[in-house]
């Protein structure tokens, strides 16, 4: 689903809450006490009706439920009020707009509630009736980690080591969500807060020691973790993406500067590689650990670096991956390992095992689990997911002009005569300025850039290429670059174009989708899997490709 325009989950939209979100036991909570909590009036015969459960969607809505009908980008939730009291809802909860539509409806017999922006209220909502994370109830210690890029390989590397330290884990992800073993497909980055609330709960009702959570700035804008605290918060980096909804990069870094403060975390580690982490480092309102994993090469040291708390001392390829030393300002040291591709894994993998560390485990723990386990070569679904090994053939997510730049560095092999292809496109109805940009970038790190569709949405997905495309062969012409600029589509076909150009000592990489599964175009979702095409179009040219069960997350 669109993250592009503030969702209303109750008018169908393709988000819809999943019924094993929810903890089995759940003490009705009086609607007076839901009244008192958020200053709304509750009309006196109705104080005793009691809730167990609170949705945004009619077609969630389980007999208990609170309903909340909020504005939505064509209908407004109170639409659907009559198909919420009929599943069950004991009560709404909704806003002038929403009170008004009920007013011309028939009767409704249930208790409604008013409030002037209930979507900021929910989460507070969310966590009352749930009791997700009450003080002294063994709530899970929960990891949240922010940034433009990495946010979904951290929160695997974080899950993964705290497994290797013998917890019981959850996960709360772009990809899947995990309530202990049990997967759930995700279909936001971080879901409504009524959702979160309800798997902190879950989590909590089957003895989890521990959760990781992805938290994006549209998570923060739209009220998704309203009433969570994180024990650490994680930053990773900040770089041009979603400015669509945000308009600068100031008003996107105060967005993420949010989840820094008492209300939303009690302690933070903050990478300081760029100018964006060390502003977020200097103004948090909650104790910070700085992190430095860019520094002069091969040391993680230089202005950052000599400064930060904890510095990636020193780096070594061993196969795809690397090895580096992670160090404290007081001089003790970990021995870490990724087998994921790339400098940026490096800083993740090092994000990962100081939020750990943060959260209270260990230096000797830690460095225990790394050797035993190695955590952090677990796969990840569409991040750096090689497909083959000869060509190296790799699905990214990379979709923004920073990550697509760190993944054609990455996937760049030394041997010689070998070249890179890159698969790649735009998102519709996101922005715009970065289309040429990521089309330059293709032109200088690529020997071969085949640019096609990612998700069009509704946008002429014409338009899109023509974008990307000219900013590709600008910097072709204007830089003399000898690389070769095509334009393919669909995207299947794309893909098919760039097994063909393939040799076995090349790369391809296919970028920007990563582990989606669906294509948007014009509200119509096709099936698309990147890794599926590449698999199928690298076996019909008779090359291998690795066995990954995995593949269809």
């Amino acid at each position: 689903m669109s993250e592009l325009t503030d969702p209303d989950a109750s008018v169908p939209s393709g988000h819809d809450s999943t019924p094993g979100f929810r903890p089995t036991a759940v003490a009705a909570v009086p609607l007076a006490a839901i009244g008192e909590a958020i200053g709304v009036a509750v009309p006196g015969a109705s104080s005793t009706v009691t809730v167990t459960g609170i949705s945004l969607n009619s077609r969630s809505v389980r007999p208990g439920d609170l309903y909340v009908a909020l504005p939505g980008a064509t209908r407004h939730g109170a639409d659907f009020a009559s198909q919420a009291i009929d599943a069950g809802a004991v009560a709404v909860l909704t806003d002038d707009a929403g009170a008004r539509l009920l007013a011309l409806a028939n009767d409704i017999p249930v208790p409604v509630l008013l409030a002037e922006e209930p979507r900021s209220v929910v989460g507070r909502l969310s966590a009352l009736i749930y009791q997700s994370r009450p003080d002294g109830a063994g709530a899970p210690a929960l990891f949240g980690v922010t940034g433009t890029n990495g946010k979904t390989t951290t929160t695997y590397f974080i899950n993964a080591l705290l497994q290797a330290l013998g917890k019981r884990t959850g996960l709360i992800g772009t990809i899947e969500i995990l309530a202990g073993a049990e997967p759930i497909p995700s279909l936001l980055t971080t879901p409504e807060s009524t959702d979160v609330h309800a798997l902190l709960a879950l989590m909590r009702e089957r003895g989890l020691d521990a959760a990781s959570m992805e938290v994006s700035s549209h998570a923060v804008s739209f009220h998704r973790v309203d009433a969570v605290v994180f024990d650490v918060a994680g930053f990773t980096n900040l770089t041009q993406d979603h400015l669509d909804l945000h308009g600068t990069m100031e008003e996107y870094f105060q967005t993420k500067a949010r989840l820094f403060t008492p209300e939303r975390a009690r302690a933070a580690v903050v990478t300081v590689d760029d100018a964006w982490g060390r502003k977020l480092a200097a103004a948090a309102e909650i104790p910070v650990t700085t992190l430095a994993t860019a520094g002069q090469p091969g040391t993680g040291t230089g202005d950052a670096g000599q400064a930060a708390d904890w510095i990636v001392a020193t780096t070594t390829p061993r196969g795809l991956g690397s090895d580096f030393v992670l160090r404290h300002r007081d001089g003790a040291e970990l021995r870490v390992h990724t087998g994921l591709p790339g400098s940026f894994n490096v800083a993740n993998a090092a994000l990962a095992t100081v939020m750990v560390l943060a959260g209270g485990h260990e230096p000797a723990a830690v460095q225990a689990a790394l050797d035993a386990a190695d955590p952090f070569t677990v796969a990840v679904p569409g991040r750096m997911q090689l497909v083959s090994t000869a060509p190296a053939a790799v699905v990214d997510f990379a979709h923004n002009p920073d990550a697509l730049e760190r993944a054609l560095e990455a996937v760049r092999s030394p041997e010689p005569g070998s070249k890179v292809i890159v698969v790649f496109g735009a998102t519709g109805q996101r922005d715009q300025g970065k289309r040429p940009a990521m089309g330059a970038i293709a032109a200088r790190l690529a020997d071969t850039v085949i640019i096609s569709d990612d998700d069009p949405h509704d946008e002429d997905a014409a338009a899109i290429r023509a974008d990307v495309l000219a900013g590709a062969l600008a910097a072709r012409d204007e830089e003399g670059l000898d690389c070769t600029v095509l334009e393919v589509f669909p995207r299947d076909a794309a893909i098919l174009k760039a097994v063909e150009l393939a040799g076995a000592a090349d790369t391809i990489l296919v970028a920007g989708r990563g582990h989606e599964v669906w294509q948007e175009v014009k509200g119509v979702n096709l099936a698309l899997d990147d890794r599926v095409e590449l698999r199928n179009a690298l076996t019909a040219r008779g090359f291998t490709v690795l066995e990954d069960h995995r593949i269809e997350s």
